[in-house]
This record gives structure tokens, C-alpha cells and sequence, in this order.
């Protein structure tokens, strides 16, 4: 043992200045400077909780970081408290914050599909504009203007019913967005599928004692269209009455988020829906397929049945995509798969018509189009 001098008392010195302790000159065991501390663990600061140390003393303990969703917001907590319902803890586990609300909302993601849209529907209606100034022309005329201008009308709101999936969900536009977008697509796969039929009569009733055309007419050829679209009509109005489609906060799927999304209330009515329009699709398609090497120069059983192929294949890689999980990408995959089989619809239907009335004027004759044309 060995006595060290490390200060003094003087008693000269004014109040409080008496003692004078040299700390450099207080050695502690193993040649140490720093003062030993006597306790076994330090204190767990706010975002942490104690947890015994197994076979330790009470005084022993390890601070362990509270679990996501909890708080402790006080030194030295035993137990961290669970957020409310609609909110989540912050990074450091200190306190309560909102949750994020999630739903595709007119941000990069959202205003770009919206761009898209509009250019599908302002790409529509110029092609409207054109096959109406061009309407006595014969490649409007042989191809039935009619079901034309009704494809191209119901093409127009399969575009602007896109616009309905952006923005915050309420009971209107959730009600609205499945029914628009099915009837507007049963509209237009029913014109296709009057147009098919009659590109099909039309080279049968070339055949002697084949009087199929009268009962394809402009009459019967709206009963058919009114009728495959009254079908769809009939389905949304049930679905509607029974279970229509609702807002619904998703607090199950991701417990850091609220996702903003449209229950579909019916699962039953919303996949008679898609398998409704899927099955004048897949009709429409086979009589088509089958009209395909009929004569013709502008045959457009051909262009029907590639937009179909793309219809299809459009809407069958979507269902994986929706069924997968909840969430505004999953709204945006839909919008996608509108969009893009509005497209594929108006490339393949009229991009063809549209090129030889602008560039080859002069294959824009009947002649031409009939095959007759000597070269």
C-alpha cells in the first residue's frame, strides 16, 4: 500500500476553494486514471427497454431496441407501448407518427399515365376526324363506317375511363371505375364483333343462294351490338345492387402504410366482368381467325385478329399482376393493361386505314381494296 499526496486543504482560501484535489495524481487499481464505475449496465436511453440478463444480478441488464410499431419514451423502460392503429413509430422508436397513406395519386407515376390517356384519346379522335372527312371514300365505306365511328367513340372513353383510377379513392369513383371501364371495353369488343360478322357474311354471301346479308344489316348489326353490351350492363347493375365496390384502408398488408385502394365488394361480379369481356373477346377472335384468308387487299379480319391476340395476351398477363398484392402499383399495372390494349385496339384496327388514306391515296380505291387491280 502506498500513501500518494493528491491534494490539500487550505483554509486561507475563500468559501468552496478550501479543498484542492489533483486528479492526475489518483491512480485507481491496474494503473487506471478513470474513475471505476460502480453499476453492472448503463442506462437504456428512449427507443430501448431493459431486458435481464440471465444468471446476472437485477442491476444487469441489456437495452434492446424497441420492435417497429412500439415506443418507449422514457430512460430505462421495462416494456416498449404499441402505436394506435393509424400510426407507426418514427426511426428512432421514440414516438407516434402517422402512417404514410399510399394510393396512386397525380405524382410522376400518376401524371404519366394520365399524359398517356389524353394522347390515346386525342390520338382517337383524330382518327375520328379523319375517317369523317374521308367517310365517302372507299376504304371507309367497305370497312361499314358506322361500327367505325362506334369503335372509335367507345375507344375514346376506354382511354378517359383510365383517368378514374388516379386520384383518392371515395364510394363514387370506386363504383364507377370497374363499371366504366367494363362496359366501355364490352362496347367496343361488340363493334368489333358486329364488324367481324359482317366481314364475314360479306365474303359468304358471295357464294350462289347465300342470302346471309340481309340478315346482317345496319339494323340487325345494332340489335347485336345493343345486345352484347346490355349483357355487361345487366352484370355492373347486379353488382351494383348486391355488392358494389367500396374504399377500403388496408392497414393488413404493409403495417408501416394505410393503402388506399377499391374493394370490389363481389369478387363473383367482378371476375364475370372480366370473363364476360374475355369471352366476346375470345369469340370475336375466332371468327376472325377464321375469316383471315378471305381475298381481299384490305382484308381486315387479319387486323381483328391481331388486335385481339394483343388483347388477350394484354389482359392475361394483368390478372397475375392484380391478385399478386394491394397497392397504388397495382392500380397503375391496371391502368397499364387498359391503355394498352386501347392502343393495340386502335394501331391494329386503324393504323392501316389511316396510312392508306394519308400516304397511298391512290390504293384508296375500290378496285384496289377488291383485289382487281391489274399491276
Amino acid at each position: 500500500m502506498q500513501f500518494v499526496k493528491v491534494g490539500l486543504y487550505d483554509g486561507a482560501q475563500h468559501s468552496g476553494k478550501e479543498l484542492v484535489i489533483e486528479e492526475q495524481a489518483i491512480t485507481w487499481s491496474n494503473q487506471q486514471t478513470k474513475v471505476p464505475v460502480s453499476v453492472c449496465s448503463y442506462r437504456c436511453a428512449p427507443g430501448f427497454r431493459t431486458a435481464a440478463c440471465r444468471g446476472q444480478p437485477l442491476c444487469c441488464f441489456d437495452c434492446v431496441p424497441c420492435e417497429s410499431g412500439k415506443i418507449s419514451n422514457q430512460t430505462d423502460s421495462v416494456d416498449c407501448l404499441p402505436c394506435p392503429e393509424d400510426y407507426w413509430s418514427n426511426a428512432n422508436g421514440t414516438s407516434c407518427v402517422p402512417k404514410v397513406i399510399e394510393f396512386l395519386s397525380h405524382d410522376a407515376m400518376g401524371m404519366t399515365l394520365t399524359v398517356i390517356a389524353v394522347i390515346g384519346a386525342f390520338l382517337t379522335i383524330t382518327v375520328l376526324v379523319i375517317f369523317l372527312y374521308n367517310k365517302g371514300t372507299p376504304i371507309v365505306r367497305v370497312n361499314n363506317s358506322e361500327l367505325s365511328f362506334f369503335i372509335l367513340l367507345s375507344l375514346t372513353l376506354c382511354f378517359l375511363c383510365a383517368l378514374i383510377f388516379i386520384g383518392e379513392p371515395t364510394s363514387w369513383s370506386c363504383m364507377l371505375r370497374h363499371t366504366a371501364f367494363s362496359i366501355t371495353f364490352s362496347l367496343c369488343i361488340s363493334c368489333i364483333l358486329g364488324k367481324t360478322l359482317v366481314v364475314l357474311a360479306a365474303f359468304t354471301a358471295t357464294r350462289p343462294g347465300n342470302n346471309i346479308m340481309k340478315w346482317l344489316g345496319p339494323t340487325q348489326q345494332r340489335i347485336i351490338i345493343f345486345c352484347c353490351t346490355l349483357v355487361q350492363v345487366l352484370i355492373c347493375t347486379v353488382w351494383l345492387v348486391v355488392s358494389p365496390p367500396f374504399p377500403y384502408r388496408n392497414t393488413k398488408y404493409q403495417q408501416s402504410k394505410i393503402i388506399l385502394d377499391c374493394s370490389v365488394g363481389s369478387d363473383l361480379a367482378f371476375w364475370c366482368v372480366l370473363g364476360y369481356i374475355g369471352l366476346l373477346a375470345c369469340v370475336c377472335f375466332f371468327l376472325a381467325f377464321l375469316a383471315r384468308k378471305l381475298p381481299g387487299n384490305f382484308n381486315e379480319a387479319k387486323y381483328i385478329t391481331f388486335s385481339m391476340i394483343i388483347f388477350c395476351a394484354v389482359w392475361l398477363a394483368f390478372v397475375p399482376a392484380y391478385v399478386s398484392q394491394p397497392g397504388k402499383f397495382t392500380t397503375a399495372v391496371e391502368i397499364f393493361a387498359i391503355l394498352a390494349s386501347s392502343f393495340g385496339l386502335l394501331l391494329c384496327l386503324f393504323a392501316p386505314k389511316c396510312y392508306i388514306i394519308l400516304m397511298k391515296p391512290e390504293k384508296n380505291t375500290k378496285q384496289h381494296l377488291m383485289g382487281k387491280v391489274i399491276t
